[in-house]
């Protein structure tokens, strides 16, 4: 009988060491596992992880502006056209082509910076829409796909209010009530509404105070006392 025990117990030990080499084995494998990438460029080399990321590319830029009717002597600056693949070093060549490519707008081809070198007129042309190249110096291969992009004219305020019509004659009956609409009058202002304040009208009165008033902003007259 103890034989049997004996027997039974040498065997259930010896069953728990082969468990515990083969967890061991399993677990070496794992921790010393050799070279492996995956789909998402992640190596395992000898338990340390090492993750390797395509480089993003593609262009780098803000809106771009331009400050219409530039008067100074040199080229007025526009904005840069940058790759992420541009390293530095001169490789990477920018090209511009587009509405005013070459006679409006010039682009050095190293850096990417863009100027203006014309004094231009909003209330003409409001944006242009240009195309952005960058390629390789060496091989002439794009370095990222050709990009549409606009250069819009920043307006400033160089227009001066104009009545639709006009001169405005109007007879007022005696003894009208205070209050009493005499005239709608409408002013334009070719100026951009987007921006600032260049194209707000405000209306005002010149001459007949105390008598006319006048709604600043939608320019209806009225009489304030009796005639």
């Amino acid at each position: 009988g103890e034989t049997r025990v004996y027997q039974t117990l040498k065997d259930l030990i010896g069953g728990i060491l082969v468990c515990l080499c083969f967890v061991q084995r399993c677990y070496g494998a794992a921790h010393h596992g050799s070279i492996k990438v995956t789909r998402n460029q992640t190596k395992h080399i000898e338990g340390e992880t090492e993750v390797h990321h395509r480089p993003k590319r593609g262009w780098v830029w803000n809106q771009f502006f331009v400050l219409e009717e530039h008067l100074g002597p040199d080229p007025q600056y526009v904005g840069k056209l940058h790759s992420n693949s541009d390293k530095g070093d001169g490789s990477v060549k920018y090209i511009l082509t587009g509405e005013g490519a070459g006679t409006i707008f010039i682009i050095d081809d190293t850096t990417g910076d863009i100027h203006s070198t014309k004094s231009l007129d909003r209330e003409q042309k409001t944006h242009y829409v240009l195309h952005a190249q960058a390629i390789d110096r060496r091989t002439n291969k794009p370095l990222e796909p050709e990009s549409e992009f606009i250069i819009k004219v920043q307006d400033i305020n160089d227009n001066a209010p104009k009545f639709t019509d006009g001169p405005y004659i109007v007879t007022v009956p005696e003894m009208s009530e205070m209050g009493t609409s005499v005239l709608q009058v409408t002013a334009t202002d070719a100026d951009d509404p987007t921006y600032g304040n260049s194209a707000r009208v405000v209306y005002s009165i010149l001459q007949g105070q105390p008598y006319f008033s006048v709604d600043p902003k939608t320019g209806g007259h009225f009489i304030c006392l009796t005639v």
